[in-house]
């Protein structure tokens, strides 16, 4: 149940740190906040488990200086506190400059379960912008290795390889729509890296390849827009001649639904004989087909 609530985790060092009670309105997302807080089905949840025992873990909140307190860890409970009537949330203040507020932002909401692609590659970008800047601060000597390290840093943290880390940063530059599209799963992770190559214009007439074609491009078919991007030739018409052709996957499979063909067929009917029944037929229709050719 802790967990459903927390959204986020406080570190083993805040176990002494003073908790207090905060107004929900003194309390404000934080400014350039990547993840969405949905009102769904697992909001609800969280609603109904807040009003049964309250909010177990703490937010994490930083004063601010126009006033009241940013989030820096908490933003779902605040939302499900405020749909929950509360009046207060308990909170721990920390004094955190800007970097150190963004890396715990992104470190308290990277190790949740659903997250789109779109907030784990901006989250990604702000926390490896945040520890750069840290360095930069720190005088590191050499910035190539300065940068090596904080990529490597962001994916230690994450569990993932330093290659993946840039690979989600790379869909920070999609244009909203295709990286839309990329979360409701209607373009794949690897293609839509590709795409990220991409002019602006080059991909909002992708978009319109896309829906002339109405289909969603492979990989193979991704990077050869973007190696046409490259060469300055990545045009509608292009896009359009990639898209229209059958895919490998396409070519070697017909898959019909089995409900759509025992529509056609007896309940005792077996595959096998669903099969036979359709050869024939098809069979019957070319026999047909030829003869009317011929008259």
């Amino acid at each position: 149940m802790t967990a459903g609530l927390a959204g986020g985790e406080v570190s083993q060092g805040a176990e002494a740190e003073q908790v207090v009670q905060l107004k929900l309105s003194e309390l404000h997302p934080f400014e350039g906040h990547p993840f969405q807080v949905r009102d769904d089905e697992e909001m609800q949840q969280m609603v109904e488990s807040l009003s049964e025992f309250g909010v177990l873990v703490p937010l994490i909140v930083r004063p601010d200086p126009y006033g009241g307190y940013e989030i820096l860890s908490g933003h779902r409970r605040h939302r499900a506190s405020e749909l929950a009537e509360k009046e207060t949330v308990p909170a721990i203040i920390r004094d955190l400059d800007d970097d150190a507020a963004i890396i715990l932002m992104c470190d308290s909401n990277l190790q949740r379960e659903n997250i789109l692609p779109s907030e784990r590659a901006w989250a990604f970008k702000m926390k490896l912008d945040a520890i750069k800047h840290q360095g930069t601060r720190s005088d590191l000597t050499s910035t190539q290795v300065a940068q090596k390290l904080s990529v490597e840093k962001v994916g230690e943290d994450s569990g993932v390889s330093k290659d993946t880390v840039r690979r989600y940063i790379r869909l920070t530059n999609l244009i909203p729509e295709v990286m839309d599209m990329v979360d409701s799963k209607q373009i794949a992770f690897n293609p839509a890296v590709e795409l990220s190559y991409l002019k602006p214009s080059e991909q909002k007439e992708f978009l319109e390849a896309m829906d002339a074609t109405q289909a969603a491009p492979s990989l193979s078919q991704a990077q050869r827009m973007k190696k046409l991007s490259q060469e300055g030739t990545c045009t509608l018409v292009a896009m359009c001649e990639i898209m229209n052709e059958v895919k490998k996957g396409e070519l070697d499979h017909v898959t019909i639904k089995n409900d759509v063909l025992r529509k056609y067929f007896p309940k005792s009917y077996t595959p096998k004989q669903m099969e036979d029944t359709i050869i024939r037929l098809l069979e019957q229709w070319q026999r047909k087909k030829q003869r009317d050719m011929n008259r």
